[in-house]
C-alpha cells in the first residue's frame, strides 16, 4: 500500500484564500465607509459585497489547483469541462 505524501498546495491555497477574503473585507469596508450610507443601506451594501466575492474571485480554479496542481482542465483549456457543463444544467 502506497502512502500519499501531503501536498504543499493545500496549506498554501488555504492561506491564499484566507488572505484574499481578508483583503476583500477591507476593500468592502473602505468603500462602504467612504459612501457614508445610512445603517440599513450600509448593511445591504455589505451583503452585496459579500455576494460579489463569489463572482469576482471564483474559487473553483483555486480549489482545482490545490487538489490537482492545475488551474484548467487538461483536455480543452479554452472550454468548460464536462463536469462544469453537468453542474450548469442542474
Amino acid at each position: 500500500m502506497q502512502v500519499n505524501e501531503p501536498s504543499w498546495r493545500k496549506p498554501a491555497g488555504m492561506i491564499l484564500i484566507m488572505l484574499l477574503i481578508a483583503v476583500w473585507c477591507v476593500l468592502v469596508v473602505m468603500i462602504v465607509e467612504a459612501l457614508e450610507l445610512p445603517p440599513l443601506a450600509a448593511g445591504m451594501a455589505f451583503v452585496a459585497g459579500g455576494i460579489a466575492w463569489l463572482w469576482l474571485l471564483p474559487m473553483k480554479r483555486m480549489l482545482r489547483w490545490m487538489e490537482l496542481g492545475q488551474f484548467r482542465d487538461r483536455h480543452d483549456p479554452g472550454a468548460a469541462s464536462q463536469t462544469d457543463r453537468d453542474e450548469w444544467r442542474e
